[in-house]
């Protein structure tokens, strides 16, 4: 379609969802729900997404980064209103695609059969066919079952309350025909708002053949109210995501309990475990295991990486046959060579551990460069700040740091050195060298230990 336009209506407050922040802007996997719509609307290239936003305008804007045209509709007084604002950005010919950014799981297949059909008849609506249609507007059908009207539930009579045919709301439209109904637009309703839906009507008045695409799923169309419905959706996303995955390959142990808030790339035979969180870009190399309860950001891990419990993991690179964890946490910059094991309660920052290097236990390695196959035994903490400045140390090949050892950084230690336990390291320490830096050991014999009264 080499005129299509799209324009989506995100302009209420959400009042449902008790938050200061517009509803549209509430996400689902880590993306707003709005961010949703206008990727999936991009995938239809249409010429233009026009997006009406009023709540929270400079905020929906600031945090979509979308290249679309904003329209302000400065009153909330419905949606044929919110078009009628979006009207002068359309071009006169062509077909308009109306979304809505609270309702984010909309998918180009129905959206695509949806302009195919008003290509050829000016005006399609998508339904859906629901057990239960308290709250939404009815598709009303004459006798032949053409679509004459729909009418929204505090208008309806009880006998056309009893219809379970809905409306989504997901209209695509002649323009020619969309801005001739707008102008006829009235809010003679218990609302007194300007239904967007009454173009419907008045393009049955005028001849025009109304017809419908029954939407596949109801979650498809469903929108967003309050924070239960949010949370709904958002399951029904991650289990879509898991369910892909699966399908490519991957061994997700428990799909109702996987958490995608960004891209997963991913090799052969990986697993991951229940309650695994995996934000940004990820990418995963074969036969990775990642334990349960997880958190991985930005993340790059090689061929035959295990990462175990509870380790948190964010803008970092890991070697293959590397294992992370439990209870570890990469932070930004850590790169790991092949062979590394970085084990429980240790933190590493901006550094590079080298090949075979092991970092086993409650230690602090941050803004350090390590060699291969050097050992840093538990407790070891580089002293790299000194609450202005940030200073490096250097670490060499087969060095063997004593457990509790301070390394006071700008500082290095040469290949094959070895620290005595306990050790306060402040000056460089040579290769080959065994250095110990510890105060004499005294006991004081006459010493009382203080107790409190009885």
């Amino acid at each position: 379609m080499n005129n299509l336009c799209v324009v989506i209506l995100a302009a209420g407050r959400g009042t449902r969802m008790y938050s200061d922040i517009p509803k549209v802007l509430h996400p689902i996997g880590n993306k707003p729900m709005l961010t949703h719509v206008i990727d999936t609307a991009q995938t239809l290239q249409p010429t233009l997404i026009s997006v009406v936003v009023g709540f929270g305008r400079e905020m929906v804007i600031d945090k979509v980064n979308r290249p679309v045209q904003w329209v302000e509709q400065t009153e909330q007084l419905g949606t044929g209103h919110a078009m009628q604002c979006a009207m002068p950005t359309l071009p006169e010919n062509g077909i308009t695609l109306i979304l809505y950014g609270d309702v984010p799981l909309i998918d180009k297949t129905s959206l695509q059969e949806l302009i195919d059909v008003a290509s050829e008849c000016k005006l399609a609506i998508l339904t859906d066919i629901v057990d239960n249609p308290t709250g939404y507007g009815r598709i009303i059908r004459c006798d032949k079952q053409k679509i004459i009207g729909i009418v929204e539930e505090k208008d309806a009579n009880n006998q056309q309350k009893q219809i379970k045919e809905i409306n989504t709301g997901i209209i695509a439209v002649d323009n020619q025909h969309l801005a001739n109904y707008l102008k006829k637009l009235n809010n003679n309703n218990a609302q007194q708002e300007y239904y967007l839906t009454d173009i419907i009507e008045l393009a049955v008045q005028n001849g025009i053949e109304v017809k419908s695409v029954t939407v596949k799923e109801h979650y498809l169309v469903a929108g967003v109210n309050n924070k239960l419905q949010l949370a709904e959706l958002t399951r029904i996303y991650q289990q879509n995501l898991a369910k892909e995955l699966m399908l490519s390959g991957v061994s997700i142990n428990d799909p109702a309990r996987f958490d995608l808030r960004g891209t997963l790339n991913h090799g052969k035979d990986v697993i991951i475990d229940v309650d695994t969180i995996f934000e940004g870009k990820c990418t995963l190399g074969n036969r990775v295991k990642i334990g349960a309860f997880c958190v991985l950001k930005n993340v790059t891990i090689a061929d035959d990486v295990e990462i175990k419990p509870f380790s948190h993991l964010e803008n970092c690179t890991i070697g293959a046959n590397s294992q992370i964890g439990p209870f570890s946490r990469l932070r930004p910059d850590a790169v790991l060579a092949e062979n590394t094991h970085i084990g429980n309660f240790v933190e590493i920052k901006k550094s590079f551990i080298g090949n075979g290097s092991k970092v086993n236990h409650l230690t602090y390695i941050g803004d350090t460069h390590i060699g291969q196959n050097t050992n840093i035994g538990a407790g070891t903490v580089t002293c790299n700040y000194d609450g202005v400045n940030k200073f490096k140390t250097e670490i060499g090949d087969e060095v063997r740091i004593g457990s509790g050892t301070l390394l006071v950084a700008p500082v290095k230690v040469g290949n094959r050195a070895t620290t005595g336990a306990g050790s306060v390291i402040t000056k460089n320490c040579p290769a080959e060298k065994l250095t110990i830096s510890r105060v004499r050991q005294n006991t004081i014999d006459n010493w009382v230990r203080p107790e409190k009264d009885k």
